[in-house]
């Protein structure tokens, strides 16, 4: 692979620095302390209780056999300047990896996250233990985690959590389907008696804000409440979170760099001007050809070209050869595109710009953060019905509204109908998101077993609405706004869980249980016009059918701009139930020596069963020091949407934009290519560590090594085209269906490769108090390579058609293994002094390549796995918080301080200086410095 050569000495100072400071932390409690003096803080935080991971009602962090982190938000959101649950994690947890998209279609909406640089569908997410449910969007678009379904986790305010727990390990044996990777537990807040609050104001505050002109842009304004109170006196409560934010975009485009007006919009202005409108005279401009109309046209072609007064500078002979030209076609000739240099082309759009009183930047694409409004309520409420059984219930409702832009369509383009946009237009793709669930179960002691019965529901909902738009068939009766459908996901989970501590060795703990989990899909179609083309005389198109074209001849496409809306024959509405049963035992056979053993049976309607086991241990070597090591089989079931889901989306590839169709297993195009159905991911996966804690220094250290093999994959292949030569009814067949579809490329989802992950996780936590003073640092570090190990999965079709790099290619190893760092460290430092509280973190984000593939080194030579190298880099966020009083605080800081942003793009990946940074990896984004005020209050 190709990189660029980067000096590195100033970013290795910069780690150096930061691990001075943390060590001399360190030394400096060594020498002020000549005895072990306990800390009570820092034993808490030792002895928190963690509940993932373990069916025998928790056990503290250090003593679990896997690695746990316990993230503290009621804590943690005083300081930083993340609001939401993907945000926070990203800038806390170094395994954890989740950034803005853009341009991404739905994917702006719902920020794909990753754990371990693993796919956003292979790591579980639980609230208060209990499964949650997925997005109903897939990730369809060239971003990290493409292809997947990941969970929405910023449907859930952060605000309502105590606490996240992130399990690093795989668990598929305990919970199921999706816990490759690891799995997340999201703690609602049991507070009860208080009303607390944060009003939070901030934006981006850079040179590179308003694309590249300066000042401030991306405003957030976001209020959060959560009350609690008691109910009886058995120690019930309920506790009630709302929060509403409001995110407007940012615009990080440079300026647009292309041919925007060619010579034809320029004469098609100055008639329009003087009230003619040249797209009237003809709807196909070859039916106008040899009519008594021709001439007419053509006439007014002559008149109104001698009113673009620059033309002769663009070309001597320009102005002389549109008046020589008396026939449509050969006004053609020489009015087209091709018949200009790219140095004239900008030179004529430059003089029109200036006619119309426009600048290039007024061409800009929307590219930065959506723009969002969203609004969130959540409950956790617990009534006891006696001294052994209780009764609780939990959930919350969201809506989320965003817009955002897609790739401006320019006048010089046939998706463009200047006679409605004699300028060209922005087209924005309108979202809502709403996303319910409630949980509701009993639990309680029966003759000495704890019991669990709960039943959990969730439902996301994600439709689209695309504005500022038009469907080009339709010419003049296009409306400006399209319903283009959307996307449902459901989900309902039902658990009987039992456990019992039995007094045998040290303690042993059997825990067994079911679940059953039923999910449907649906895909629900858009108005008609949103994705028909239509003919002439309005009609949907056919075969035979007379089409609009453009002056130039060139079709006019159907459908809403930016995104076609689902079809009629996209409509889609697939249920599947699973079933499954479980056994956990866990035996302490001295108090030094416990081991784990978990068992997991269970079997889908849609493709059959699957059998996992785990095995866990955990070694007290010393009072301080544990080691511990863990191996489990595991498997993600494909989800529904990945099996049902098709559509046809305009995405940016190579350069280039593309209608492209994606489809089902079972439709007539896949089996064409010889695309088999899918089946369940695989995993095996293996982890070692210890953990150490040094009383006398405050200081505790765990490591932790891991290696996971996936075998199966699933992932989203390449684009594939039309046979240039068809010799086979297969491939004439698949013709047939590109034809059909509209589409000029098709993808679809495939169990293509096998994979293995391995890296290492290290955590040292160190903590410092005193009478005037608390100093707390936290430095963690996560080192993960993940790599396609073996061939291909293809079948003997595509091998011999020579289109096995298409089911796997080039674009899809670099959203597996490179767009996500290798390296993610973080060093956090907290000092509390008196009222006031200061926070630093120092974040390093390493390395990552770009998916284009491109002449990296600039030596005139392209190789096929060549990409551009984007660079490592340190982020950092500081905030100064003071407590006014017992009920008030004020937080002022920056996320980014310095204001630092991405290796820029090479300019063949730009699109015309539109993508200034890559938008195909998962680093830390690319708006810049975010300053931010907070106020919380307390009562």
């Amino acid at each position: 692979m190709i990189q660029k050569t980067t000096k590195r000495f100033g970013k290795k100072n910069a780690v150096l620095s930061t691990a001075v400071i943390f060590f001399s932390g360190i030394y400096f409690t060594q020498a002020q302390q000549t005895q072990p003096v306990k800390d009570s803080a820092l034993d808490k935080q030792i002895e928190e209780v963690v509940l993932v991971g373990s069916r025998s009602g928790g056990r503290s962090k250090a003593d679990s056999p896997v690695p746990v982190d316990v993230f503290n938000l009621k804590d943690i959101q005083l300081s930083l300047p993340q609001t939401n649950i993907n945000q926070i994690l990203n800038s806390i947890a170094p395994s954890f990896t989740s950034t803005i998209q853009t341009n991404a279609d739905g994917s702006d909406h719902l920020d794909p996250a990753q754990l371990r640089g693993l796919g956003p569908d292979q790591a579980l997410v639980l609230v208060n233990g209990k499964r949650r449910h997925t997005s109903a969007l897939i990730n369809v678009n060239g971003t990290p985690g493409r292809g997947s379904v990941g969970t929405d986790l910023n449907a859930i305010p952060a605000f309502a959590l105590s606490k996240i727990e992130v399990l690093r390990d795989g668990a598929s044996a305990q919970y199921g389907s999706d816990a490759i990777a690891g799995v997340m537990n999201l703690q609602l807040k049991k507070d009860t008696g208080k009303l607390t609050g944060q009003f939070n104001y901030g934006g981006y505050l850079t040179p590179a804000a308003n694309d590249h002109t300066g000042n401030y842009d991306g405003q957030q304004y976001q209020v959060d409440l959560n009350y609690g109170n008691k109910i009886g006196k058995r120690g019930g409560f309920y506790n009630l979170t709302w929060s509403s934010q409001f995110r407007d975009p940012t615009r990080r485009a440079g300026t647009e760099n292309a041919p925007i007006y060619n010579a034809y919009n320029a004469i098609e202005k100055r008639a329009l001007e003087n009230g003619v409108n040249l797209s009237s005279y003809f709807n196909n401009i070859n039916n106008l050809k040899g009519t008594a109309g021709e001439q007419d046209f053509v006439n007014l072609i002559h008149q109104y070209a001698q009113g673009v007064s620059y033309f002769n500078s663009v070309s001597p002979t320009l102005q002389s050869s549109i008046q020589s030209a008396n026939s449509i076609t050969a006004l053609q000739n020489v009015l087209k595109t091709s018949a200009f240099t790219t140095d004239q082309l900008n030179y004529l759009t430059d003089q029109e710009l200036a006619y119309r009183g426009q600048t290039r930047k007024d061409f800009n694409m929307q590219v930065g953060q959506s723009k969002l409004n969203n609004h969130q309520l959540f409950a956790n409420v617990e009534v006891p019905l006696n001294d052994d059984w209780k009764v609780y219930t939990f959930g919350g409702y969201s809506i989320r509204n965003g817009a955002s832009g897609g790739f401006y369509r320019r006048p010089t383009q046939s998706r463009t109908f200047t006679g409605l946009y004699i300028d060209g237009y922005l087209p924005e793709i309108h979202t809502k998101i709403q996303d319910v669930s409630l949980a509701a179960g009993i639990k309680g002691k029966w003759n000495g077993w704890n019991v669990d019965l709960s039943n959990t529901f969730g439902q996301n909902g994600f439709d689209y609405t695309i504005e500022n738009t038009g469907n080009t068939s339709l010419r003049f009766n296009s409306p400006s706004t399209f319903k283009a459908g959307g996307l449902q996901f459901l989900q309902n989970t039902i658990n009987l869980d039992f456990s019992k501590q039995f007094d045998v060795f040290e303690g042993l703990n059997v825990a067994f249980g079911a679940e059953q989990r039923h999910e449907n899909f649906r895909i629900n179609p858009g108005e008609e016009a949103s994705y028909t083309a239509y003919d002439v005389n309005g009609n949907p198109q056919t075969p035979t059918s007379v089409n609009p074209t453009d002056f130039f001849g060139a079709a006019l496409a159907g459908g809403s701009q930016v995104f076609a809306g689902f079809r009629e024959a996209n409509r889609t509405n697939k249920s599947r139930n699973s079933y499954a049963a479980y056994a956990d035992f866990e035996f302490n056979f001295t108090n030094w020596f416990l081991v784990d053993a978990a068992v997991r049976f269970e079997d889908y309607s849609d493709f059959g069963s699957t059998f996992n086991y785990k095995l866990a241990s955990r070694i007290k070597l010393a009072d301080n020091f544990n080691f511990r090591f863990a191996g489990s089989t595991g498997f993600r079931a494909p989800s529904i949407h990945q099996i049902y889901y098709n559509t046809t989306s305009t995405l940016f590839v190579s350069g280039e934009l593309r209608e492209v169709g994606t489809f089902s297993n079972d439709q007539p195009i896949a089996v064409g290519f010889g695309i088999p159905n899918l089946k369940q991911e695989t995993s095996k996966s293996f982890s070692t560590g210890f953990t150490y804690k040094i009383p006398a220094l405050n200081l505790n250290v765990t490591a932790d090594a891991y290696f996971i093999r996936i075998d199966d994959r699933i992932v989203l292949t390449d684009q594939f085209t039309r046979f240039s030569n068809p010799t086979t009814e297969a491939q004439k067949l698949v013709n047939a269906e590109f034809t059909k579809a509209g589409v000029n490329a098709a993808q679809f989802f495939a169990n293509s490769i096998d994979t293995e992950t391995r890296g290492l996780d290290v955590v040292i936590s160190h903590n410092l108090s005193k009478e005037a003073f608390k100093l707390t640092n936290d430095f963690a570090i996560n080192l993960n390579n993940t790599r396609k190990v073996g061939d291909i999965h293809a079948s003997d079709l595509l091998k011999n058609a020579g289109l096995e790099t298409t089911y796997f290619g080039e674009r899809s190893r670099v959203y597996l293994e490179d767009s996500v760092p290798k390296i993610k460290a973080s060093l956090s430092n907290n000092f509390k002094w008196n009222d006031f509280n200061f926070y630093l973190r120092n974040t390093y984000y390493g390395k990552v390549y770009g998916a284009d593939n491109v002449d990296a080194n600039l030596d005139g030579i392209l190789l096929p796995n060549e990409h551009q190298l984007i660079s490592d880099k340190i982020i950092t966020d500081l905030s100064i918080g003071y407590d006014i009083n017992k009920n008030f605080n004020l937080t002022i800081g920056a996320n980014n301080l310095f204001d630092i942003y991405p290796t820029k793009n090479l300019a063949v990946s730009s699109n015309n200086d539109q993508f200034v940074y890559s938008r195909s990896t998962s680093q830390f984004g690319q708006n810049g410095r975010y300053v931010f005020s907070k106020l919380t209050v307390s009562f």
